[in-house]
């Protein structure tokens, strides 16, 4: 996440290596340094640790997903991250911190939203990584 988050940061600031408004697209699984006995997946993990870095940043949105429409043990194909999610946890009293502490992103997106449901597609090509930036108004 951190990786995708700098090139997010590089093209808003500088319009390099793309201009605005860009998207960012990435395939393949990523992988989960897990600590805690929470719910969710490597792209539930992805979204949730791009929460704090995107706080405030208006214009983005940020997703990760499993084609093959679930994310770990759960329900969710993955979820999707604003500027504003942040914002929202504090406002319904979700604390971030505890989650990522526990790898517990289902429970946290499940909480403020952002979870993506598509149910079975009965295919599985990859996970992907979508990132949008659109321009400033």
């Amino acid at each position: 996440a951190n990786w995708h988050l700098k090139i997010m940061s590089e093209i808003i600031s500088s319009n390099n290596p793309i201009g605005v408004p860009a998207c960012i697209i990435s395939g393949g699984e990523t992988t989960v340094k897990v600590n805690g006995d929470g719910l969710g997946g490597r792209n539930m993990e992805f979204a949730l640790q791009s929460v704090v870095p995107l706080d405030g940043i208006s214009d983005v949105i940020v997703a990760s997903i499993g084609t093959d429409g679930t994310d770990g043990p759960t329900d969710a194909a993955g979820a999707f991250v604003t500027g504003k999610t942040l914002s929202n946890s504090k406002k319904l009293n979700v604390p971030i911190k505890q989650y990522l502490s526990n790898n517990d992103a289902y429970h946290f997106f499940e909480k403020v939203g952002g979870l993506v449901k598509t149910g079975p597609t009965n295919t599985n090509v990859m996970d992907i990584r979508i990132i949008l930036i659109k321009n400033k108004e």
